[in-house]
């Protein structure tokens, strides 16, 4: 998904108005994607915190001290004193917390007084082209994937207005709210099909859980439907992603 990060971190930022210059935490900073984006257009302090250590390990050995920080830590449970960053973003990371109204109060709670506080996830159900032609074709197959598919498209904080309506909740000011697109460009099928060997995501998660024999049948599908009866080759899907932002 790093890839896919990078390309929306641009316009997220422009939206959200961050500028480069202040001291920034990242929340869910992954292997650094937002972070790199953000630290390539001025020289302010930026935090990253993900709860996967090789996440944060890979972003430190890219981005060293002492400008770029990255820690292990629980968006829910942020390691910092009240009042501490200039802005706080999310990037596609709230609507995987297991409690994303705690971690929205913890990122209000370590931002400064008027700070600007920036979200966004997909929006899985209806703007993410390369995730729906696998689960849709997977869920037609094994029933795992049927389930794996309603729980992935019904995460919170990912209907229309949900996204703004969690930060108005969580005490932030002037939220305002929109949609972000990318183009996902593949160059072939095996391109597309490194989500499901990456063995992360929701994707990459079903397929370690799938019998070797069902996998094989659902990549036969999910290749066919890639292939649209055309040969082997690039292939580009828009995806959308809910964007919001507030002030502290």
């Amino acid at each position: 998904m790093g890839r896919w990060s990078r390309l929306l971190a641009g316009s997220f930022i422009d939206f959200a108005g961050f500028s480069p210059e202040l001291s920034t935490l990242d929340v869910g900073c992954g292997t650094g994607a937002f972070a790199e984006v953000l630290g390539a257009r001025g020289g302010g302090a930026i935090t990253g915190v993900d709860l996967a250590e090789s996440y944060v390990r890979a972003a430190a050995e890219r981005m060293p001290a002492p400008r770029f920080t990255f820690r292990v830590a629980d968006a829910c449970d942020l390691p910092f004193e009240d009042d501490t960053f200039e802005q706080v973003a999310s990037l596609l990371v709230l609507h995987f917390v297991p409690d994303p109204a705690q971690a929205l109060k913890e990122m209000r709670r370590v931002a400064k007084p008027g700070a600007s506080v920036a979200a966004a996830v997909w929006d899985a159900r209806g703007g993410m082209v390369f995730n729906r032609i696998f689960f849709d074709t997977a869920a037609a197959i094994d029933p795992e994937a049927d389930r794996r598919r309603a729980a992935n498209y019904t995460r919170p904080l990912t209907r229309p207005g949900e996204l703004g309506a969690a930060l108005r909740d969580a005490g932030f000011h002037n939220v305002r709210e929109d949609t972000r697109m990318i183009r996902m460009t593949y160059a072939n099928f095996e391109d597309y099909w490194t989500a499901a060997d990456a063995g992360q995501g929701p994707i990459g998660d079903y397929a370690k859980s799938a019998a070797p024999d069902m996998l094989e049948k659902v990549k036969q599908a999910v290749r066919r439907a890639y292939l649209d009866g055309e040969a082997d080759g690039p292939r580009s899907y828009a995806c959308v992603a809910w964007v919001a932002a507030g002030a502290a």
